[in-house]
């Protein structure tokens, strides 16, 4: 089971420590244009294997990612403190056109794993070079709001003091400002959030609805106000994401990927739960949402088509 991650910044290489660190596949190779860059992170990565799992690490060039099945695209540059993940489109689309045509004619069989920002729009772009070589866009999937769902979950579980595996809650849209966190959908225990709430004698006020939200949204400008990038948290993602290609687990993730279904978001790429498995996107999954919150995807899928359109491909 082979994994190839071209971008080897900080989230590339953090993603291929998760990988090791989480025992993912049999073999991990990073590509980057920096090829010394490439080989002194396979070096360090590989010398953690005694302490984890039997992974093979190795840098390499395109050719190299033959007989890949999952393939992490990290490569653009990185976002800057107060830069919105929409401001990095123009300088990020531009590093695709060379580095996407590479990947699949090298790993046609792979699924594509963008984590690029902004993901939502380059998992866009990487779909149309895909499609040129005749990909399908289900197997083109971006890490979308898996990050963001995961840290509404923590909050929440942090809130009521429960383990965050038990907390099931979504953030839908797109990964950036104009996210969605689809309030209506939360349980816990198999009983709605407000239930539960009550149950467990922990009251969720509208200021504490607030506080978790903002929280949320404002994560990653916090992290990279602190420390310049983000990067522990996506390259966990990552590892999650590959393990369900690699080994078809039929999980549900918050993955963006390209809206095929008749409606107002067709033809936008944006999160909502999606069935994954061995060959990528399987199925996507509505949500039932009250009416503020539907507006509000609406919203923000308006401004992610919007996005697309300045790229001048549909």
């Amino acid at each position: 089971m082979k994994t190839g991650i071209v971008g080897v910044g900080m989230v590339g290489s953090a993603s291929a420590f998760a990988l090791v660190m989480n025992g993912v596949g049999r073999e991990v190779v990073l590509v980057d244009l920096n090829q010394a860059r490439a080989q002194a992170e396979a070096n360090d990565i590989h010398h953690a294997v005694p302490f984890a799992h039997p992974l093979s690490v190795r840098a390499g060039g395109y050719a190299d990612l033959q007989g890949c099945e999952a393939v992490v695209i990290a490569a653009g540059v990185a976002q800057k403190p107060g830069e919105t993940r929409l401001q990095l489109l123009q300088r990020n689309a531009a590093v695709f056109s060379s580095v996407i045509p590479q990947i699949v004619e090298h790993a046609p069989e792979a699924v594509l794993i963008v984590v690029s920002n902004p993901v939502d729009i380059m998992t866009h772009l990487a779909a149309h070079f895909a499609a040129q070589a005749g990909i399908p866009p289900t197997r083109v999937i971006g890490s979308g709001t898996m990050l963001d769902t995961a840290r509404f979950r923590a909050l929440l579980g942090r809130h009521f003091d429960v383990d965050p595996h038990h907390v099931h809650a979504y953030v839908l849209g797109e990964h950036g400002d104009s996210e969605v966190l689809a309030w209506s959908q939360c349980s816990i225990a198999g009983l709605p959030l407000a239930e539960f709430a009550t149950v467990h004698g922990t009251p969720l006020s509208p200021a504490d609805q607030a506080r978790i939200d903002e929280q949320v949204r404002r994560a990653a400008y916090h992290i990279i106000a602190g420390k310049g990038a983000t990067y522990y948290g996506i390259g966990s993602a990552v590892a999650r994401l590959v393990d369900v290609i690699l080994h078809d687990q039929r999980a549900i993730l918050t993955v963006c990927c390209r809206d095929a279904h008749p409606g107002p978001a067709h033809g936008v790429t944006y999160s909502v739960p999606r069935l994954l498995g061995r060959n990528g996107v399987l199925a996507s999954i509505p949500q039932s949402l009250t009416e503020s919150e539907d507006e509000a995807l609406g919203a923000s899928v308006n401004i992610l088509r919007e996005a697309i359109h300045s790229l001048g491909i549909s």
